[in-house]
C-alpha cells in the first residue's frame, strides 16, 4: 500500500474541490493500493494555520507527495513540498507520478504473443 498526499493551490481557488477530487480518483485508478490523502476534503470553517497542521501531519503519514499544476504559486503547497523532501519523500508533479507508474507497468507486462496468422 502507497500513501499519496495531494499537494496543490486551494486559497483563492474556485474550483480546487473539483480539481483535488479528480486528482484523487486518477491516482486511485493509477496506483492500484492506494490511500490518498485530499487535503479539499477538510472540514470548511477553520483558520489558515489549523489547515497547515492538519496538512503537514498528513504529509507525515504520506509516501509521497503529488503536486497539483500550480503548487509553486502556492504558500502552503510550497511549505508541505519542503517538508515531505526534509523527510525524503518523493515530491512531483502528479502528471510525473503517474506517468512513472504507467511505464514501470507497462514494463512489467508480458508482451503478447501475435499470432501466426497475422
Amino acid at each position: 500500500m502507497v500513501k499519496l498526499y495531494i499537494s496543490g493551490p486551494i486559497t483563492g481557488i474556485p474550483d480546487y474541490k473539483e480539481k483535488f477530487m479528480a486528482a484523487a480518483k486518477e491516482l486511485e485508478e493509477v496506483f492500484d493500493d492506494a490511500v490518498v490523502l485530499n487535503p479539499a476534503t477538510l472540514p470548511e470553517g477553520m483558520n489558515r494555520a489549523d489547515y497547515m497542521r492538519i496538512c503537514l501531519s498528513m504529509v507525515d503519514v504520506a509516501d509521497m507527495v503529488a503536486l497539483l499544476p500550480g503548487w509553486e504559486n502556492s504558500a502552503g503547497a510550497m511549505i508541505e513540498k519542503k517538508y515531505a523532501e526534509y523527510q525524503g519523500k518523493l515530491c512531483e508533479t502528479i502528471d510525473w507520478l503517474i506517468l512513472a507508474k504507467t511505464r514501470r507497468r507497462q514494463r512489467r507486462e508480458p508482451e503478447k504473443e501475435i499470432p501466426a496468422d497475422h
